[in-house]
């Protein structure tokens, strides 16, 4: 027995036949008896085009299969061969069917449905997010550290949390950076699922969560003609398209020259443009960028239209929205060596913190993110870390038992 896929109007279906080595007019009567269509009513054809037929005239155009005496074999159909099928008026079609007709062979294409296929890309005017507001100590711990010691001569990134209002408004309270190289030109980041865990149950603590994703452009980039670079579009469309936020911003830290000839640390903010990641996730930017590619352009797998034209390489700027930019003093300090730097940090930084801090209360001394992702580290990530961080965030006294286990760590 073999299985002939007949297409018509309603979709994929199959027809079982017994002799391979029957007729047209012997297929008609399995398709009249298996689909429930009349012989009279049937037109065949192993040519697409027949479904975009619009009149009975049209149709005799289509003399493929117009002998009825021909057989199939003759006809080179054969097992999982696909026959094209039109006809004339209604029928109910049985049982699931797991096709969308609106642009299938079988219907008519009208001019909506083309519009509908197409991919386009327009600028968003507004963001989703009110403003970003910067807690003023992690800002300057970040950036005092890519120009003091990196002298923006390679790129660094990191994670920001914090809190999302009502109204869209984003306050970034502290900044995880992850594990990572940078270079002049490139960014890979070599995350650490485990890490991330104890971030992230601090995060909960603090009553925070991921908000956005910092980076730095470096000062061989300051001379090219673009916001962000192909690759940190790439880039930053994965993780806005990642956390599911609305709200989600990207933030660039830069040196640009000032009136005087001096360079200033220039924070920019913007979010990634609904369009933009939703191209990313139907997979529709091509990811290997070649070093003679245009920074300054994204390409695409397919045609996208943008304005009227048809085109696979789009500025870059079409995919961002501006945020405004506010500072704020937030909870936390950020006075503690940060992780994952050129600089190892060991319990003597725990040591060296709380000796440099004791005027302070126990609670104080540790509001400090990055002191607590040490401290978590020798902690129960779903008990002992989020306890202590709502300590921090509720500004509580911290439980003499904690405390003792601190102490300890510090003079270990």
């Amino acid at each position: 027995m073999i299985q002939l896929r007949v297409r018509s109007r309603d979709g994929l279906e199959r027809v079982s036949i017994e002799n391979p080595q029957i007729t047209v007019s012997q297929l008609k009567t399995l398709i009249q008896s298996q689909l429930q269509i009349p012989i009279q009513n049937q037109t065949l054809s192993t040519n697409q085009n027949l479904l975009l037929s619009k009149t009975p005239a049209d149709l005799l155009n289509f003399t493929d299969m117009a002998n009825p005496n021909a057989t199939l074999s003759s006809l080179n159909l054969a097992h999982g061969s696909i026959v094209f099928l039109a006809y004339d008026g209604e029928r109910n079609v049985s049982g699931p069917r797991n096709f969308n007709p609106a642009g299938s062979f079988g219907r008519k294409m009208t001019m909506d449905d083309l519009i509908a296929k197409q991919v386009r890309v327009t600028r968003q005017e507004n963001p989703h997010c009110e403003l970003v507001s910067f807690d003023r100590d992690s800002a300057h711990a970040f950036q005092h550290y890519v120009n003091e010691t990196l002298a923006f001569g390679v790129k660094r990134c990191g994670f920001m949390y914090g809190t999302v209002s009502e109204t869209g408004k984003v306050e970034v309270d502290f900044i995880y950076e992850p594990p990572q190289q940078g270079t002049e030109e490139n960014l890979a980041i070599l995350r650490d699922p485990d890490e991330e865990k104890l971030v992230e149950a601090i995060g909960i603590g603090l009553g925070m969560r991921k908000v956005g994703f910092i980076f730095t452009q470096t000062i061989s980039q300051d001379k090219k003609d673009y916001t962000m670079s192909n690759k940190e579009i790439l880039q930053a469309a994965e993780f806005h398209a990642e956390s599911g936020l609305k709200e989600w911003v990207t933030a660039i830290v830069k040196l640009e020259v000032n009136e005087d000839g001096g360079a200033d640390v220039h924070f920019e903010a913007f979010q990634m443009s609904d369009n933009c990641v939703k191209l990313f996730k139907d997979g529709l930017f091509e990811t290997d960028i070649a070093e003679d590619d245009d920074p300054k352009l994204s390409k695409m797998k397919k045609d996208v239209v943008v304005g009227v034209k048809d085109t696979r390489e789009v500025d870059n700027d079409f995919f961002l929205v501006v945020v405004k930019i506010f500072d704020h003093q937030g909870p936390l300090s950020s006075t503690f060596p940060i992780e994952n730097r050129i600089t190892h940090v060991t319990l003597k930084a725990l040591k060296n913190h709380l000796d440099r801090t004791k005027s302070l209360s126990f609670v104080k001394r540790i509001s400090d993110f990055h002191l607590l992702l040490l401290l978590a580290r020798f902690l129960d990530l779903n008990a002992d870390v989020p306890a202590l961080a709502e300590c921090v965030q509720r500004q509580t006294a911290v439980p003499e038992g904690y405390q003792l286990l601190i102490e300890s760590l510090a003079s270990s």
